[in-house]
């Protein structure tokens, strides 16, 4: 290595450090983000897509239940939600267990608004629109996700009260 000032090896450190972080944030970034192909349906994670058949449902089956929850409404409309990346199907029977469709469904991730801090090679994820807020995404730091899901549920379960306590204070 030629020799440097301190300065200039703390330049030099800097650097590196960004050029690394960047590395990391463009990877970060494409987490979650899964090719689709013509015909699949796209859904985000954490959020819901609709999807209509030409007759009513009889049957469903998920390929995989862990990606992907699908729930019947009105007989042929489909709520299809996002549980975490990856790739599944569903199909579709009639009454008569004949196929009706047999879907491909892609889970990604909505990284709109989405910014993710990497400290230490942990990622913590935070929705920002504009205000910043913690977010749980798969693949963050154990314990800050630990963390963001017991609030989640505290405030959940404070929403649930059987005594309208949560409701009241909401239009106070």
């Amino acid at each position: 290595m030629p020799n440097l000032t301190t300065g200039s090896r703390r330049t030099a450190r800097l650097c590196q450090t960004a050029a690394l972080a960047s590395a990391v944030l463009a990877c970060v970034g494409t987490i979650g983000t899964l090719p689709a192909r013509a015909g699949d349906l796209v859904v985000r994670y954490d959020q819901s897509s609709l999807l209509r058949l030409p007759r009513p449902v009889a049957e469903l089956i998920i390929g995989n239940p862990s990606i992907a929850d699908v729930t019947v409404q009105g007989g042929n409309m489909l709520v299809v939600t996002g549980k975490t990346f990856g790739v599944t199907n569903v199909i579709a029977l009639d009454s008569e267990r004949n196929v009706i469709q047999d879907q491909r469904v892609v889970v990604q991730r909505d990284a709109s608004g989405t910014v993710n801090l990497v400290k230490a090679g942990n990622r913590q994820s935070y929705t920002c629109n504009p205000q910043c807020s913690p977010t749980l995404t798969i693949g963050d730091d154990t314990t800050y996700f630990d963390l963001i899901s017991r609030h989640a549920s505290v405030k959940t379960k404070f929403s649930e009260t059987s005594d309208g306590g949560g409701s009241q204070q909401a239009s106070q």
